[in-house]
């Protein structure tokens, strides 16, 4: 494959003499003899076989064919620059890639936030996110899948610290036929409806999330799936507060009058993969976690 005619050095030649109004200027900025700064772009329109400059006076102005051409280079320019500050970056243990596992019960809007922080101090690292519900996030740890987990355990052999509360409320839709009761509902009430559970996303172990005594309940495989159905009516479910505070408020959705056990909360770990090797990627964006889910 052959090579660009036009080297770098080259384009941001051109960009100098532009922004800074003549050879002469751009000979000063670049440390460079004129003479040498004219040869460059001499070259470059040569190379390229069409005139990007045209000298207004003593002013050298850009063809319209040139500003096309140095709008493009700009962007050139700034990823050849990007890739030497990922290389930079990797030479100092920067990881290229930092695998994230979530469970799913997980506020989204704080993951995001976390995420956003993230993001211009990444040096060009990668994320790769991957939600999961119960011990499909265990097994993402356990696999090697992962190099950052949010789950809501720590696996034997792993580290974790607490990171946030979630609680989990029994709620049906407004007009389900177990608020019609329209007094404390008991486990054989329960047990006579439908009950939505998520289903977990491992293999090994699998276990779904909720009250398991209903002998007719319907399985789904994520937790936003799980809120359409109540929503509509079709069972009840437990489901995170956070996510169904709004359809609460509009009384789509309402909290079960259950004798007991009609809220339960449950804790989410920040769980490392490998605490004795964490790169600088994975430690900054577990602090972000930690921040945002702090300041809740």
């Amino acid at each position: 494959m052959r090579g660009p005619r036009v080297t770098l050095e080259q384009w941001l030649t051109l960009a100098a003499v532009v922004d800074r109004g003549g050879f002469a200027q751009a000979a000063q900025a670049l440390h460079r003899s004129q003479s040498s700064v004219s040869y460059a772009v001499a070259k470059l329109q040569e190379q390229l076989g069409m005139p990007v400059l045209q000298l207004d006076g003593r002013r050298a102005r850009l063809t319209e064919a040139g500003e096309a051409l140095l709008r493009r280079s700009r962007h050139l320019v700034e990823e050849a620059l990007a890739l030497e500050r990922f290389a930079q970056s990797l030479q100092q243990g920067w990881e290229p890639e930092v695998r994230l596992v979530v469970d799913e019960a997980y506020p989204t809007e704080l993951l995001m936030e976390a995420l956003g922080r993230f993001q211009p101090l990444s040096r060009g690292t990668r994320v790769q996110l991957r939600e999961e519900i119960l011990s499909g996030v265990d097994e993402a740890l356990e696999s090697g899948s992962a190099d950052l987990v949010i789950g809501g355990r720590v696996p034997a052999s792993f580290l974790g610290e607490p990171l946030l509360d979630i609680s989990f409320l029994a709620v049906a839709c407004a007009r389900h036929p177990l608020h019609g009761l329209e007094r404390e509902i008991t486990v054989v009430d329960l047990e006579r409806e439908l009950q939505v559970v998520v289903r977990d996303s491992g293999h090994s172990r699998p276990r779904d999330m909720g009250w398991l005594g209903a002998e007719h309940r319907w399985s789904v495989s994520s937790l936003d799936t799980a809120v359409a159905a109540v929503s509509r009516g079709l069972g009840y479910a437990w489901l995170p507060e956070h996510k169904i505070g709004g359809l609460l408020e509009q009384g789509t959705l309402a909290c079960l009058p259950l004798v007991e056990g009609g809220r339960y909360r449950t804790t989410l770990y920040l769980i490392f993969a490998d605490c004795a090797n964490i790169g600088p990627a994975t430690r900054q964006l577990a602090d972000l976690l930690q921040q945002v889910a702090a300041g809740r």
